[in-house]
This record gives C-alpha cells, structure tokens and sequence, in this order.
C-alpha cells in the first residue's frame, strides 16, 4: 500500500482505493481477509479511525464485510464490482477530463482516436 500524506485525496479514501486495488489486482482474493484496522494503522502511521473510515466505504459498497471478532473479509464478487465501479469512474470523470483538456490544447478528435489506438496497439 502506497499514501500520499500531503495529497489532495483524503487518507481514509487512500485506505479504501488501495483495499480496492488490492482486492482488483488479486492480492486480496474473494472469502480472504484483509489487513485489519491495527495493522494498516501501525504499519502505515494512520490513526485507526481513519483507516476504518476507509473500510466502512468498502462495507457500504459490499466489497468487504465484518466479521465480528475475527475481522474483515473480502465478498464473493467483489473484484467484478471494484472494475464495474471503476470503470464508471473513469468514463464519467477521467474521459471527461481528457475531453475537456484536449479542447483547451485544441487537439482534435482524430489525434485522440490515432494517440488511443496506438495505446491499444502497444
């Protein structure tokens, strides 16, 4: 897990974007258990509140659940729902973005299209 401590993006946000990566790039399987509140907490030196903060996203997108008294653990799916909702994000924001600056620097639609299939093609 990676964190920015002088960033924009607020720490508990951090905490659930990186369980969430876990959880997309398979470091965290489906009916395995995540780190638990402590151990971000001390490993990483953020107040457990606000690592919890950041679970409590995760639980409320059913991405993981509470166990109580053993810990968290990742929900059968929840991979198919981190891409789900992250590419709903970046159609939405980041591709909106992309547009919006590419007006302001006047690049057209056909170099986007050649710079996007070169992307693809690479």
């Amino acid at each position: 897990m990676e964190f920015n401590y002088s960033g924009g993006k607020p720490l508990f946000q951090q905490v659930a974007d990186q369980i969430s990566l876990g959880i997309l790039n398979g470091a965290y399987q489906e009916g395995s258990q995540i780190p638990s509140t402590t151990e971000i907490s001390k490993g990483y030196q953020i107040n457990p509140a606000t690592v919890l903060k950041g679970m409590n996203l995760l639980v409320d997108d059913q991405l993981i659940e509470k166990r109580r008294g053993i810990g968290m653990f990742v929900l059968e799916g929840a991979k198919e729902k981190v891409k789900m909702i992250r590419k709903e994000e970046f159609l939405t924001k980041d591709i909106n973005l992309l547009i919006e600056e590419a007006k302001k620097l006047n690049i057209s639609l056909e170099e986007l299209k050649t710079i996007l299939e070169r992307g693809y093609q690479s």
